[in-house]
Order: C-alpha cells, then structure tokens, then sequence
C-alpha cells in the first residue's frame, strides 16, 4: 500500500483518530510520521522543522505499533521502564512511574511476567504503559484496543481521554471501533487506497451530539458496508447520516 498525494496537518494538542478499511494505509502514515519508513518523495514536519531525513530517536515521538513490539528477553516490568532508562532516569523513578501506570491499568501483576507467558490483551496493555510512562508530546497508537476486552477497553479509552486531558499530547490514534473513535477525537478522518477521502470535525459531530445513538448505529452500518465495497466520500455527510 502506497500513500499517494496526502496532506495531513495535524493541530498540537489535538487528538485525530484515523479510520478506513484495512490495507488504506493507517500504519504506513504511523510509521513514516514515527520515522520508521522514509517516503520516497514528499516532507514530515514536526513544529514547523524537517524531520524527514531523521531517525525515530531525534523526533520526539512515542509509537505503539500494532505489533506491540514488546522485547521477549524483558518481563512487563523491564519493558514499561525501557523508555524511562534510556532518558537517565534514576531507579527510584522508574519504580515510581512503573508502578503508577501498571496500577492504573490494572497490570501490576504482570510485571514479573515475559511477553510468552502474557495473552494478546495483556501485551497491549504491557505496550499501552509502555508508551504512556515517558508522557511524549507526540503519540501515535495504532489500534491500542483491537485485542481487549469490552471491560479492558472501556478502561484503557477512559484512561485515554484522562491522558490526553492532563497532559494535552498531539496524539494520532488508528482505529476500526466508531465508539471509540467519537469518544476521543477532536477530529476524524479516513483514508482509503493511501488518501484521505473524508473528514470528520469535532464541531461536526458535536452538532450532532443529541442524535449520538442514530449517529453511531449509522457510521458502524456505513463502516460495515464500506470494508466490502468501495468507499465515498459524500456517504459520510451530517445529512446522509440524519437522513430518516
């Protein structure tokens, strides 16, 4: 999959959630924005600075990759306080901060444990704290959800929400939940075949906070229909979503 003319500000502090079908190219743009992949052609800018020619480490950024990437060799402990050793914290630090995120996502009891004794669930909340327990200014979460439970879930966007309002971090979600989507962005959008093809304000879907409940029921069933058949950019407009 290739990212084909694509032209994406993003406001600091301000939390996108990005949408589509799978193979659109979400992660792609994840990882050229984290640094990972180069672009062939075309520019990343980060505060106004060309960041395409640098590496991950001197771009400021936190990425939570779908494959969560947790080090096998390191218990849950050892991996959340990665990020923490590597900026010189001190050890009574790093205690403090991975106890604070493990408690908070209920996963102190696995901080002894290794990625293979862990289920999928269980890893992606060892990757979630992982990436929140260095508070970066810039977040990219690529389906931080996809493989929690209901009750698990519920706690981790709640947990996002409270984050995002504490610490006001730029922050570029990927998701194929609509819930979860309205619940946390500022702003919506969704690509398909490596362009944006529609875009979702917060002032859009706040209009249209009183219909919440036609409004979901109508973006899951377009969602739905969109994965099988090609998606349009007009099936996305406030009227069409209202009609009826």
């Amino acid at each position: 999959m290739k990212i084909v003319n694509l032209n994406l500000k993003v406001r600091e502090g301000e939390y996108l959630v990005i949408m589509g079908p799978n193979g659109a190219g979400k992660t792609i743009l994840l990882l050229i924005i984290a640094g990972i992949l180069k672009p062939d052609r075309g520019r990343v800018l980060i505060n106004g600075v060309d960041v395409t020619d640098k590496g991950p480490e001197h771009r400021g950024i936190a990425l939570m990759p779908q494959t969560l990437a947790l080090f096998p060799h390191l218990n849950a402990y050892e991996n959340i306080a990665y990020g923490l050793r590597v900026r010189k914290f001190d050890e009574e630090t790093i205690r403090r901060k991975v106890y604070s995120i493990a408690n908070t996502l209920g996963i102190t009891h696995l901080l002894r444990k290794y990625p293979a004794e862990m289920s999928e669930g269980e890893k992606q909340l060892v990757a979630l704290a992982r990436t929140l327990v260095i508070k970066p200014k810039i977040l990219l979460l690529d389906e931080p959800t996809s493989s929690l439970d209901m009750a698990a879930k519920e706690k981790v966007i709640e947990l996002l929400r409270e984050y995002h309002r504490r610490y006001k971090p730029t922050v570029i979600h990927v998701t194929h939940d609509i819930t979860e989507a309205l619940r946390l962005a500022d702003r919506i959008i969704v690509i398909e075949n490596g362009r944006i093809i529609c875009e979702l304000s917060k002032d859009v879907f706040k209009g249209l906070i009183s219909h919440s409940e036609i409004l979901i029921r109508e973006l899951r069933r377009i969602y739905s229909v969109m994965e099988v058949k090609s998606w349009r950019k007009d099936i996305f407009s406030p009227g069409k979503i209202l009609e009826g």
